[in-house]
């Protein structure tokens, strides 16, 4: 295996989080199933783990940044948990840079992040998975789902890996899990705009015959804000200052837009406390 490809896996990638057994796996039988060895897997998560310091060291450093983390929502103890896709399974992605963050800059408050994120997820995975998410009791859920559902089979006009009116039943159906007494804050993120040349240009995406569009991306998001309740935040990746710069496939942010997203999410969550 190649050191990108080693990279690419390790960043995206978390088998315990679709095989609940792994998590008893030795270093040696995770490492091979990244197809490494034990010191390859590590120096790819030192790695990451470098990157994702940085991103925080970058933010830590904006006074705009500390004035929102000022304000950051929950008391002490207040348990953050994330449901979603690959943009938030990512190593470096805008929640486990957040987490990173707020657990570094606001020890008084020994915040509780759990990121529950599954790279390729859809919403029907998802909610085929709540029983395992209601063990948790968190204080807010973060949730960013619909891009692999607006995944399309045979160019822009094919069918959808899942239809819009089931992406709505299935949203409504994760929120309603989280209702009554003590229920949880909810942050809803929408997906993030996409480079329609560049992933039918891309060879493991377009070369397939898959698809992703901005208009089932704003659709997702209009749907959002629709079924979103009372006292939900909605937080919309393309209101973030600029473009949000992409990965070479035309689906993925780059570590630049997951920082990006960091900010956008600190501000809209202060601007609500």
């Amino acid at each position: 295996m190649t050191a990108a490809l080693l990279a690419k896996l390790a960043r995206y990638e978390r088998p315990e989080r679709v095989l609940p057994y792994a998590r008893a796996l030795d270093d040696e039988t995770r490492a091979a199933i990244f197809g490494t060895d034990v010191a390859g897997y590590d120096g790819a998560m030192e790695e990451l783990a470098a990157q994702r310091d940085s991103a925080v060291a970058e933010l830590a450093a904006d006074p705009d940044v500390r004035s929102n983390l000022a304000r950051w929502p929950g008391g002490a103890g207040a348990q953050f948990v994330a449901i979603g896709e690959s943009t938030t399974a990512d190593r470096l992605s805008w929640f486990e840079i957040l987490a990173a963050l707020v657990g570094g800059q606001r020890p008084d408050l020994s915040p509780r992040f759990e990121n529950l994120a599954v790279s390729g997820s859809t919403t029907t995975q998802a909610v085929a998975g709540l029983p395992a998410l209601r063990r948790f009791e968190p204080d807010l859920v973060f949730c960013m789902l619909g891009a692999n559902d607006a995944q399309r089979f045979g160019g822009p006009g094919g069918d959808r890996l899942v239809s819009a009116d089931e992406t709505a039943r299935n949203l409504r159906r994760l929120r309603i899990a989280w209702r009554g007494a003590g229920a949880p804050r909810w942050v809803w993120l929408a997906p993030t705009p996409v480079d329609e040349a560049a992933i039918s240009a891309h060879p493991y995406l377009g070369g397939a015959g898959l698809s992703w569009t901005n208009d089932d991306v704003r659709r997702t998001a209009r749907l959002i804000a629709e079924l979103a309740e009372p006292g939900d935040l909605v937080i919309d990746p393309a209101d973030a200052a600029g473009m949000l710069p992409l990965d070479g496939d035309g689906l993925h942010p780059t570590p630049e837009a997951q920082i990006a997203l960091v900010r956008l999410v600190l501000a809209r969550l202060a601007n609500q406390s």
